[in-house]
């Protein structure tokens, strides 16, 4: 039986099947990349351009800033003179109208200086009809001094007669009278003359003391006048004891409570008003496209949902740089060139302030956008000024 079976031929176990290590003829020469991995980059590519065309249209056609907050009219509420509060009409964050009473102060000192300058406006007043009186009793003694000049002068003119007549009736030819009477009559006359001068005198006294008496009385009239103006003055003290409010707004930082002694100039609350805008920083690179007039699109954080319209009102005069409180020195030998911020006032519509009144407050972050396609008429000034530069 061995003999029978035909022995299978037998081949090296290294050796290969003919034509397995043969590459194969329908395999291609290089592999080709996913369609996936395709439309990926295309997408990615797509999204690139369009990030990069919306970039360079929004640069040259918008200009926006996040440097820009919420700002108004801050209004310190003080005492103008010293005194204890006795009353607090307010509270905190309440609206409150222009003139209404705040506080009041103790008005015992003010009350107390007034009824002393009224007590010496009396007695100056007093004084003054004493003056009205002295001034009619010094014309009166310069009328009778005048009446007493008359006659002494009537009595010097019969005198120098009487001398004149003696001393015809005495000389050497005549001596109808004696020498006695002669030399009597001669001083008699030296007498009225002397009483004339003594007499004049006494009258220009007299007018002297009137004018005197004038002085005075002028004197205490002043007086008057000056205690008439610290009366006045301290009536006004009087009034300030009553701590009004100049604005209508809102009450804010109060540090007032009754008890408290106060001193003039002392903070004792804030007003803010709702009439608010926004001061934005723009770069000093962003000014060219902006003009007064152009719409402002405001988004403030503390109102997410709601975007406001504003417009372009004014531009500071000079950089945030210039009034800081150290503005940088640049005559320095290390200068850097720094691209400086300009402040420029945006303000609200009045329906949007009147809409949002008490949720717009001043210190509020917002971000501001300018549209710089905007075709804004020239205002009045502004054709005035171009005008003028022709």
């Amino acid at each position: 039986m061995a003999d029978t079976q035909t022995a299978a031929p037998q081949q090296p176990a290294g050796a290969a099947a003919p034509g397995a290590g043969a590459p194969s003829a329908s395999a291609p020469a290089g592999k080709a990349p996913p369609k996936r991995v395709l439309i990926v980059v295309g997408v990615i590519a797509a999204a690139a351009l369009f990030a990069g065309g919306r970039m360079w249209y929004r640069s040259h056609n918008f200009v926006d800033t996040e440097n820009a907050y919420v700002t108004g009219h801050v209004h310190p509420i003080s005492s103008r003179i010293p005194g204890v509060v006795t009353k607090v009409l307010f509270d905190d964050n309440q609206l409150v109208q222009a003139g209404s009473v705040l506080a009041e102060l103790d008005p015992a000192d003010q009350g107390v200086r007034i009824e002393q300058i009224q007590a010496q406006i009396a007695s100056a007043q007093q004084q003054i009809v004493q003056a009205d009186a002295a001034i009619q009793q010094a014309k009166a003694q310069a009328s009778a001094a005048k009446a007493q000049v008359a006659q002494s002068q009537a009595n010097l003119v019969r005198a120098n007669q009487d001398a004149e007549r003696f001393g015809q009736l005495y000389n050497t030819q005549m001596k109808a009278v004696s020498k006695a009477e002669v030399d009597a009559a001669t001083a008699a006359r030296a007498a009225a003359s002397a009483d004339v001068t003594a007499r004049r005198d006494n009258a220009s006294a007299a007018q002297a003391q009137i004018a005197a008496a004038t002085s005075a009385r002028g004197v205490l009239e002043a007086q008057v006048k000056v205690l008439q103006a610290q009366l006045k003055d301290a009536r006004q003290q009087l009034g300030y004891n009553r701590i009004l409010a100049p604005v209508t707004g809102r009450i804010g930082k109060k540090s007032i409570e009754v008890g408290a002694r106060v001193q003039p100039g002392q903070q004792l609350a804030a007003i803010v008003q709702d009439d608010v805008w926004v001061t934005a920083n723009f770069k000093e690179t962003q000014l060219p496209g902006i003009v007064v007039g152009q719409e402002v699109k405001v988004e403030v954080d503390a109102l997410p949902d709601h975007e406001l319209v504003g417009r372009v009102d004014s531009f500071s005069p000079a950089s945030g740089n210039q009034f800081a409180l150290l503005p940088a020195d640049n005559a320095t030998g290390n200068f850097t060139k720094i691209v400086q911020r300009v402040p420029v006032k945006i303000t609200f519509r009045p329906e949007d302030l009147k809409k949002y009144a008490g949720r717009l407050a001043p210190g509020m972050s917002t971000v501001v956008e300018i549209d710089l396609r905007q075709k804004v008429a020239q205002a009045p000034a502004q054709v005035r000024t171009a005008a003028a530069a022709n």
